[in-house]
Protein backbone atom coordinates (compact mmCIF):
# COMPACT_ATOMS: atom_id res chain seq x y z
CA UNK A 1 0.00 0.00 0.00
CA UNK A 2 1.46 3.66 -0.81
CA UNK A 3 1.99 6.51 1.24
CA UNK A 4 -0.60 8.92 1.22
CA UNK A 5 0.77 11.49 4.00
CA UNK A 6 4.43 11.64 5.30
CA UNK A 7 4.74 13.58 8.71
CA UNK A 8 8.58 13.82 9.31
CA UNK A 9 9.62 14.73 12.33
CA UNK A 10 7.11 18.07 12.81
CA UNK A 11 7.25 20.38 15.80
CA UNK A 12 4.78 22.94 16.05
CA UNK A 13 4.72 25.69 18.46
CA UNK A 14 2.83 28.63 19.30
CA UNK A 15 4.19 32.66 20.47
CA UNK A 16 7.13 33.77 21.18
CA UNK A 17 9.79 33.63 23.90
CA UNK A 18 8.62 33.20 27.71
CA UNK A 19 4.76 33.18 26.09
CA UNK A 20 5.88 30.18 23.31
CA UNK A 21 3.64 27.00 23.91
CA UNK A 22 5.22 23.58 22.26
CA UNK A 23 2.23 21.81 21.18
CA UNK A 24 3.86 18.71 18.75
CA UNK A 25 7.23 17.99 19.20
CA UNK A 26 9.05 15.43 16.67
CA UNK A 27 5.85 13.57 15.25
CA UNK A 28 6.25 11.31 12.24
CA UNK A 29 3.64 8.71 10.65
CA UNK A 30 3.03 7.79 7.52
CA UNK A 31 -0.88 7.46 6.33
CA UNK A 32 -1.28 4.86 3.44
CA UNK A 33 -3.56 5.00 0.88
CA UNK A 34 -7.19 4.38 1.02
CA UNK A 35 -6.37 3.64 5.05
CA UNK A 36 -8.58 4.32 7.68
CA UNK A 37 -6.51 6.06 10.88
CA UNK A 38 -7.43 6.96 13.73
CA UNK A 39 -5.51 9.32 16.07
CA UNK A 40 -6.70 9.23 19.76
CA UNK A 41 -5.37 11.62 22.71
CA UNK A 42 -6.04 13.61 25.76
CA UNK A 43 -7.71 17.02 25.14
CA UNK A 44 -5.34 19.79 24.35
CA UNK A 45 -2.39 17.24 22.84
CA UNK A 46 -1.89 19.07 19.70
CA UNK A 47 -4.15 16.60 17.85
CA UNK A 48 -6.16 19.75 15.93
CA UNK A 49 -2.89 21.22 15.61
CA UNK A 50 -1.68 18.13 13.47
CA UNK A 51 -4.81 18.03 11.47
CA UNK A 52 -4.36 22.22 10.63
CA UNK A 53 -1.03 21.17 9.16
CA UNK A 54 -1.57 18.96 7.19
CA UNK A 55 -4.60 20.49 5.93
CA UNK A 56 -2.14 23.12 4.91
CA UNK A 57 -3.89 26.32 7.05
CA UNK A 58 -0.18 26.54 9.04
CA UNK A 59 2.88 25.80 8.44
CA UNK A 60 4.73 23.93 11.10
CA UNK A 61 7.58 25.28 12.87
CA UNK A 62 10.08 22.39 11.98
CA UNK A 63 9.70 19.42 9.91
CA UNK A 64 8.47 18.38 6.90
CA UNK A 65 4.62 17.08 5.36
CA UNK A 66 4.23 16.18 1.41
CA UNK A 67 0.94 14.83 0.71
CA UNK A 68 2.29 14.09 -2.88
CA UNK A 69 0.37 16.41 -4.65
CA UNK A 70 -3.28 14.88 -3.36
CA UNK A 71 -5.07 17.67 -1.31
CA UNK A 72 -7.03 17.19 1.65
CA UNK A 73 -10.52 18.19 2.82
CA UNK A 74 -11.07 18.99 6.52
CA UNK A 75 -14.45 18.45 8.48
CA UNK A 76 -14.66 20.05 11.75
CA UNK A 77 -16.75 19.33 15.30
CA UNK A 78 -18.82 22.06 14.45
CA UNK A 79 -20.88 21.41 11.05
CA UNK A 80 -19.72 25.11 10.14
CA UNK A 81 -22.12 25.86 7.56
CA UNK A 82 -23.60 28.77 6.38
CA UNK A 83 -27.08 29.50 7.79
CA UNK A 84 -28.49 31.66 4.62
CA UNK A 85 -27.97 28.42 2.10
CA UNK A 86 -29.70 25.69 2.17
CA UNK A 87 -28.05 21.90 2.25
CA UNK A 88 -27.96 21.90 -1.45
CA UNK A 89 -26.48 25.48 -1.79
CA UNK A 90 -23.87 24.48 0.69
CA UNK A 91 -22.57 21.40 -0.44
CA UNK A 92 -22.04 22.93 -4.02
CA UNK A 93 -19.92 25.92 -2.35
CA UNK A 94 -16.63 24.37 -3.14
CA UNK A 95 -17.86 23.25 -6.79
CA UNK A 96 -18.59 27.06 -7.03
CA UNK A 97 -14.89 27.42 -6.06
CA UNK A 98 -13.40 24.72 -8.40
CA UNK A 99 -15.93 26.06 -11.41
CA UNK A 100 -17.53 23.48 -11.64
CA UNK A 101 -20.55 24.48 -14.39
CA UNK A 102 -24.26 25.44 -12.87
CA UNK A 103 -26.15 22.31 -13.92
CA UNK A 104 -23.55 19.67 -13.28
CA UNK A 105 -22.66 21.64 -9.75
CA UNK A 106 -26.57 20.99 -8.78
CA UNK A 107 -26.49 17.23 -9.97
CA UNK A 108 -23.69 16.56 -7.94
CA UNK A 109 -24.80 18.16 -4.90
CA UNK A 110 -28.43 15.72 -5.35
CA UNK A 111 -25.70 12.79 -5.64
CA UNK A 112 -23.77 14.33 -2.44
CA UNK A 113 -26.72 14.77 -0.88
CA UNK A 114 -28.13 11.23 -1.82
CA UNK A 115 -24.73 9.46 -0.58
CA UNK A 116 -25.19 11.04 2.85
CA UNK A 117 -29.21 10.18 3.30
CA UNK A 118 -30.34 13.80 2.91
CA UNK A 119 -32.05 13.37 -0.71
CA UNK A 120 -35.10 14.56 0.56
CA UNK A 121 -33.41 18.25 2.93
CA UNK A 122 -31.98 19.45 -0.39
CA UNK A 123 -34.00 22.91 0.57
CA UNK A 124 -33.34 23.09 4.21
CA UNK A 125 -31.49 25.72 6.20
CA UNK A 126 -29.49 24.82 8.71
CA UNK A 127 -31.90 25.74 11.77
CA UNK A 128 -33.79 23.22 10.00
CA UNK A 129 -32.04 20.25 10.42
CA UNK A 130 -30.90 18.19 13.41
CA UNK A 131 -27.25 18.06 14.78
CA UNK A 132 -26.87 14.67 12.78
CA UNK A 133 -28.29 16.17 9.86
CA UNK A 134 -26.19 19.11 10.36
CA UNK A 135 -22.84 16.93 10.11
CA UNK A 136 -24.10 14.69 7.58
CA UNK A 137 -24.12 18.50 5.03
CA UNK A 138 -20.81 19.19 6.21
CA UNK A 139 -19.33 15.66 5.20
CA UNK A 140 -21.22 16.00 1.86
CA UNK A 141 -19.21 19.68 1.32
CA UNK A 142 -15.64 18.04 2.31
CA UNK A 143 -16.78 15.30 -0.35
CA UNK A 144 -17.82 17.73 -2.88
CA UNK A 145 -13.87 19.02 -2.88
CA UNK A 146 -13.21 15.93 -4.74
CA UNK A 147 -9.84 15.17 -2.35
CA UNK A 148 -8.93 11.92 -1.77
CA UNK A 149 -7.22 13.06 1.61
CA UNK A 150 -10.36 13.49 4.26
CA UNK A 151 -9.39 14.85 7.72
CA UNK A 152 -11.71 14.82 10.22
CA UNK A 153 -11.28 16.93 13.96
CA UNK A 154 -13.92 14.56 16.31
CA UNK A 155 -16.84 15.29 13.80
CA UNK A 156 -19.47 13.67 16.13
CA UNK A 157 -18.15 14.32 19.56
CA UNK A 158 -21.40 16.93 20.25
CA UNK A 159 -23.66 14.14 18.94
CA UNK A 160 -26.19 11.57 20.82
CA UNK A 161 -24.95 7.97 20.94
CA UNK A 162 -27.81 6.56 18.16
CA UNK A 163 -26.71 9.81 15.56
CA UNK A 164 -23.25 8.62 16.37
CA UNK A 165 -23.34 5.38 15.85
CA UNK A 166 -25.60 5.58 12.44
CA UNK A 167 -22.75 8.20 11.03
CA UNK A 168 -20.52 5.67 11.79
CA UNK A 169 -22.34 3.60 9.12
CA UNK A 170 -22.61 5.99 6.75
CA UNK A 171 -18.66 7.31 7.24
CA UNK A 172 -17.56 3.75 6.76
CA UNK A 173 -19.66 3.16 4.16
CA UNK A 174 -18.70 6.03 1.84
CA UNK A 175 -14.72 5.47 3.29
CA UNK A 176 -15.06 1.82 1.49
CA UNK A 177 -16.82 3.06 -1.70
CA UNK A 178 -14.79 6.34 -2.21
CA UNK A 179 -11.11 4.17 -1.48
CA UNK A 180 -10.01 7.62 0.75
CA UNK A 181 -7.41 7.86 3.11
CA UNK A 182 -8.79 8.72 6.13
CA UNK A 183 -7.08 10.22 9.35
CA UNK A 184 -10.11 10.63 12.38
CA UNK A 185 -9.13 12.36 15.38
CA UNK A 186 -11.03 11.48 18.63
CA UNK A 187 -10.35 11.19 22.02
CA UNK A 188 -13.06 8.07 22.34
CA UNK A 189 -10.89 4.54 22.07
CA UNK A 190 -13.86 3.03 21.47
CA UNK A 191 -14.90 4.82 18.40
CA UNK A 192 -11.46 4.73 16.76
CA UNK A 193 -11.62 0.53 17.02
CA UNK A 194 -14.93 0.76 15.77
CA UNK A 195 -13.84 2.87 12.42
CA UNK A 196 -10.23 2.91 12.16
CA UNK A 197 -7.65 0.01 10.32
CA UNK A 198 -5.19 1.61 12.67
CA UNK A 199 -4.72 3.67 16.29
CA UNK A 200 -2.45 5.74 17.16
CA UNK A 201 -2.17 7.03 20.67
CA UNK A 202 -0.50 10.67 21.39
CA UNK A 203 0.50 11.73 24.04
CA UNK A 204 -0.01 14.68 26.07
CA UNK A 205 1.34 17.95 25.21
CA UNK A 206 3.61 18.78 22.89
CA UNK A 207 2.25 16.35 20.74
CA UNK A 208 4.01 12.67 19.56
CA UNK A 209 2.73 9.47 18.74
CA UNK A 210 3.33 7.26 21.87
CA UNK A 211 2.04 4.05 20.52
CA UNK A 212 0.16 2.29 17.58
CA UNK A 213 -2.48 -0.25 17.38
CA UNK A 214 -3.20 -2.96 14.01
CA UNK A 215 -6.85 -3.12 14.46
CA UNK A 216 -7.49 -6.79 12.61
CA UNK A 217 -10.99 -6.56 13.05
CA UNK A 218 -13.40 -7.63 9.65
CA UNK A 219 -15.54 -4.73 9.08
CA UNK A 220 -18.52 -4.03 9.92
CA UNK A 221 -17.89 -3.28 13.28
CA UNK A 222 -20.33 -2.41 16.22
CA UNK A 223 -19.29 -0.24 18.91
CA UNK A 224 -20.88 -3.30 21.77
CA UNK A 225 -19.07 -5.90 20.20
CA UNK A 226 -16.58 -7.66 22.59
CA UNK A 227 -13.88 -7.72 20.37
CA UNK A 228 -13.89 -3.77 19.67
CA UNK A 229 -14.69 -3.33 24.19
CA UNK A 230 -11.17 -5.13 24.77
CA UNK A 231 -8.70 -3.38 22.13
CA UNK A 232 -10.40 0.02 23.15
CA UNK A 233 -9.83 -1.36 26.24
CA UNK A 234 -5.93 -1.61 25.95
CA UNK A 235 -5.89 1.78 23.80
CA UNK A 236 -7.23 3.36 26.42
CA UNK A 237 -4.90 2.02 28.73
CA UNK A 238 -2.13 3.36 27.14
CA UNK A 239 -3.60 6.69 26.81
CA UNK A 240 -4.32 6.91 30.18
CA UNK A 241 -0.43 6.21 30.90
CA UNK A 242 0.22 9.51 28.91
CA UNK A 243 -1.93 11.53 30.88
CA UNK A 244 -0.80 10.49 34.05
CA UNK A 245 2.97 10.67 32.59
CA UNK A 246 2.01 14.05 32.07
CA UNK A 247 0.39 15.07 34.77
CA UNK A 248 3.57 13.35 36.83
Amino acid sequence: MSTAVRVDRVSHAFGQGEERLLALHDVSLELRKGEFTCLVGASGSGKSTLLNLLAHLDPPTAGRIETFGSRTALLFQEAALFPWLTAAANVELPLRIRHVESAKRREEARQLLSAVGLSDFSGSRPHELSGGMRQRVALARALAQDAPILLMDEPFGALDAITRDLLHDELERIFLERNLTILFVTHNAREAVRLGDRVLVFSSRPGRVAAEFQVNLSRPRRLESPDVARLAGLVGDRLREEVLKHGN
